[in-house]
């Protein structure tokens, strides 16, 4: 039988005007925030890209060793192996690892509420919204602050013993390169650090839970019955960033890096895991710079639609005292909105094109212009051709 909870709760019809009244003032504020969202990402995404360009054509390719003073306030290109004393050392279970980062990430079980509402208009234009809270134990990182839940009674998280947590290297060497503490954070290419079955007894030894722990599949599992755990247990398991060849384009500052000042206005700073070229980590930052202006194009239209249906919301709601009305009402506010959104978006889209991009932007003009001209003479030459025949006759 499911762990459910529901609620019953009614809304007069006055009390929805008044609300969607309300509704309006945050639906302005979206739809200014987002134009202004808007047309900040666009300029935010042509400044990376002339950054980006600058950089590209000022780099230079340098080797790891010796350092080169000649090199010095330069943007270098610089691959090669990392080195360093260090072990990366967990103490709360005795794990060791040879790597630039070491990474324990703890899971709790625990209880967590998921919540769904249905709404229904009754005649009138109350509205009336039964809403299920059904509750599930599941293995989350962090804890679910179960004080929060609608029934909290018998759903209660308690504090993990353990919390995730980072082990990185602090001293690093690229050949004669010292690596900075940004640099190191930018390393990628984590992968998972199963915990072999002969460390057992040094975990075992370590533990500082007290409660008995086993390995499952290379992960610490804290628990009486780990094939049935209880809320409370955790499972913490380990993923490692290991030593080897990296690349690195930043400005040489001594015999270490520090992120290069661009004329546009940016600092650059680009580390990729592996011996990567110069042009393919340009490459690779700017298809990211286009995939984090579309996601924020995309994010922004959603909301000005929200606000063009938040500011268009009281009138489904007066037309809602015949239900089937509002809901009629509703649908044709509900395009609008879209059609709204979606027109205000582009609309600002071009114009912060036009600001940012002003030769790009009249090239799109003057080609649509173009085709818009040819398909009027193609559909005129069309005409005149079907005329002539007929006129022959």
């Amino acid at each position: 039988m499911s762990d459910t909870f529901t609620t019953t709760t009614h809304q007069s019809w006055f009390s929805r005007i008044g609300n969607s009244f309300a509704g309006v003032l945050i639906g302005l504020a979206l739809i200014v925030g987002m134009i202004a969202l808007l047309f900040w990402n666009e300029g935010r995404a042509v400044q990376t890209e002339k950054t980006l360009a600058e950089g590209a054509g000022a780099v230079v390719l340098v080797e790891n060793a010796p350092v080169d003073p000649a090199n010095e306030g330069k943007l270098i290109h610089v691959t090669g192996p990392v080195v360093t004393g260090q072990v990366l050392t967990d103490d709360a279970f005795g794990i060791q690892a040879e790597g630039i980062r070491l990474v324990r990430n703890v899971e709790m079980f625990q209880w967590v509420e998921e919540e769904s509402s249905k709404k229904q208009t009754t005649l009138g234009g109350g509205e009336e919204t039964v809403t299920t809270y059904a509750y599930t134990k599941e293995w989350k990182e962090g804890r679910v602050d179960s004080s929060e839940f609608k029934q909290p009674d018998n759903h209660q998280n308690p504090q993990a013993a353990l919390d995730s947590q980072i082990f990185q290297i602090d001293d690093g060497k690229l050949g004669d390169f010292a690596l900075t503490e940004s640099v190191l954070d930018d390393v990628g290419g984590a992968k998972d650090y199963p915990i072999k079955s002969a460390d057992l007894g040094a975990v075992t030894a370590a533990n500082p839970l007290g409660a008995p722990v086993s390995l499952i599949d290379g992960v610490i599992v804290a628990g009486e019955q780990p094939a049935a755990p209880s809320v409370g247990d955790l499972k913490i398991a380990y993923q490692l960033i290991p030593l080897g060849d990296i690349s690195v384009i930043a400005q040489q500052s001594g015999d270490s890096f520090a992120p290069y000042q661009t004329k546009a206005g940016d600092t650059l700073q680009l580390v990729d895991s592996g011996v990567v070229a110069a042009p393919a980590m340009f490459k690779a930052a700017g298809d990211e710079n286009n995939v984090i202006t579309w996601i924020i194009r995309g994010i922004g239209l959603l909301l000005l639609i929200t606000g063009f249906a938040l500011v268009t919301g009281p009138l489904s709601v007066i037309a809602s005292v015949i239900p089937f009305l509002g809901s009629i009402v509703g649908f044709g506010t509900g395009i609008i909105a879209w059609i709204m959104g979606l027109a205000v978006g582009t609309l600002t889209i071009a114009t912060a094109w036009l600001f940012y991009r002003p030769l790009l932007s009249l090239i799109i003009v003057a080609v649509g212009i173009a085709l818009v001209f040819g398909i009027i003479q193609l559909g005129k030459a069309r005409t005149k051709g079907k005329a002539a025949p007929a006129a022959a006759a």
